[in-house]
């Protein structure tokens, strides 16, 4: 049994996709970061960066005590490994697929990040960074789109590489993107979405969410305005 540290984010949907995908039983453990669970003491023993998602697999393959892990990225390579799935083990693809994992991890997701964080979430509009980082997402999209020209997935076969990315490409619209305007990608998207993993990973997700939308002040402040593990203080 593996417990999921989750909530409905891009880097969440990353994990619930890869477990759909694969059959590995898991139990969800929702972490509610608009009330600031993720500054959870036990959870921190789990996710030191206060950040989810993050899993303890009680059964890891060395037989030992049970395993826990944090960053979407090392937790996507350890899943397809105990599963023996959605990685290759030949030498070139393997490192093909663990490139692309990385670009993703490294580039898509923190960029296409603060985009949602300054079109969407900052409390005043600053142009410089909002065209900062629409312009970045435009490239990486780009980069995407290249990468997928005569190819169904990122690496040819369907990896973990199309499952970290998929994720941030979902709100495009929010990034002020047009998928029409990138045709592989596009093409991508769609055979990603059509997937039944993916569709049952985002039913689980919106059911979820329901207990935290809409977002309030409180949980934007607690989200945006910590400046180190501990949720702000707060007055009665």
């Amino acid at each position: 049994m593996i417990d999921l540290y989750y909530w409905p984010t891009p880097n969440g949907h990353k994990i619930t996709i890869l477990l759909e995908e694969t059959g590995l039983n898991y139990r969800l453990v929702p972490v509610n970061i608009g009330k600031g669970e993720q500054f959870d003491a036990e959870f921190l023993k789990i996710s030191p960066n206060n950040k989810m998602p993050a899993i303890v697999d009680h059964q890891p393959k060395d037989g030992g005590e049970p395993l826990a892990l944090f960053e979407s990225g090392a937790i996507l390579q350890y899943l397809a490994e105990k599963s023996g799935k959605l990685l290759p083990t030949e030498l070139r693809a393997r490192w093909e697929t663990l490139q692309w994992l990385t670009w993703q991890v490294a580039g898509l997701g923190p960029m296409l990040g603060q985009n949602h964080h300054f079109n969407v979430y900052a409390p005043e509009p600053i142009a410089y960074a909002q065209k900062r980082y629409t312009d970045e997402t435009t490239r990486l999209y780009n980069v995407l789109n290249n990468r997928l020209q005569g190819r169904d997935y990122i690496c040819g076969e369907y990896s973990i590489a199309d499952i970290a990315s998929y994720p941030w490409i979902v709100p495009w619209e929010r990034q002020k993107q047009q998928l029409d305007t990138f045709p592989h990608l596009q093409a991508w998207f769609d055979r990603m979405r059509s997937r039944d993993a993916v569709c049952r990973a985002y039913a689980l997700g919106k059911t979820v969410a329901e207990e935290g939308k809409p977002m309030s002040e409180e949980a934007r402040r607690i989200l945006f305005g910590q400046t180190d593990c501990k949720p702000p203080q707060t007055t009665a």
